[in-house]
């Protein structure tokens, strides 16, 4: 257990720490897109949509105007690093597509059963969920997925998330994708599988959360 516990603590820290190594950035070559990944388009309508999910669940919580206010302030990236997830997930999903990997239904449930008994129920864990991470509870499942995804990847290489091996495959993912981000929003590192400026905690917590209930 604590091997793989430390396994996702590593897998966090390279995303969040991933260094400003450019190379490829976000061009205007596609009007009204957010980003270009496979060549699918994430609208600006589809991230904004995305992130009113998370804006409306905050509000539904806080109903407190001042408090509202802080929470706002305190996710003032929210529309970037939404952006980030977005891209990351279809990222990983190509280098486990390659590996053979696949995630099922059966494997994200027993993952999120465990994270509801020790959150104390499905309401609380959402809750949690959306407080820490800023995860709309729609959105639960698919966070949940991309942890069991990674897991999965590192496996079926033969290593960890900590090692060149994993990272060199998202990077092959990245360049497969050719991921174009509008500079609006930034610029993705091919060679980290990472947007230049991105910040997600949530990473680091909710795969460790995720590996123990596996344990």
């Amino acid at each position: 257990m604590h091997r793989r516990r430390r396994t996702a603590l590593l897998l966090s820290a390279a995303i969040a720490a991933a260094a400003p190594f450019l190379t490829a950035c976000g061009s205007d070559a596609h009007p009204g897109a957010a980003a270009v990944v496979g060549g699918q388009r994430i609208t600006v309508s589809q991230l904004e949509n995305r992130v009113n999910e998370v804006r409306r669940a905050q509000r539904a919580a806080v109903p407190d105007e001042t408090q509202y206010q802080q929470v706002l302030a305190s996710t003032s990236s929210l529309t970037r690093d939404t952006l980030y997830n977005m891209v990351l997930d279809r990222v990983l999903h190509r280098a486990a597509q390659d590996a053979g990997v696949s995630v099922t239904r059966a494997e994200v449930e027993q993952m999120r059963s465990g994270l509801e008994q020790q959150a104390g129920s499905s309401a609380a864990l959402q809750t949690a969920w959306l407080q820490k991470y800023g995860i709309a509870p729609s959105r639960l499942d698919d966070n949940l997925r991309f942890q069991v995804e990674a897991k999965k990847l590192a496996e079926a290489l033969g290593t960890d998330t900590s090692q060149p091996a994993f990272w060199k495959a998202l990077a092959g993912a990245s360049k497969e994708l050719h991921v174009d981000l509008n500079p609006r929003y930034g610029a993705w590192d091919v060679q980290k599988s990472s947007r230049v400026d991105a910040k997600t905690p949530w990473v680091r917590e909710v795969t460790s959360a995720g590996t123990q209930v596996s344990a």
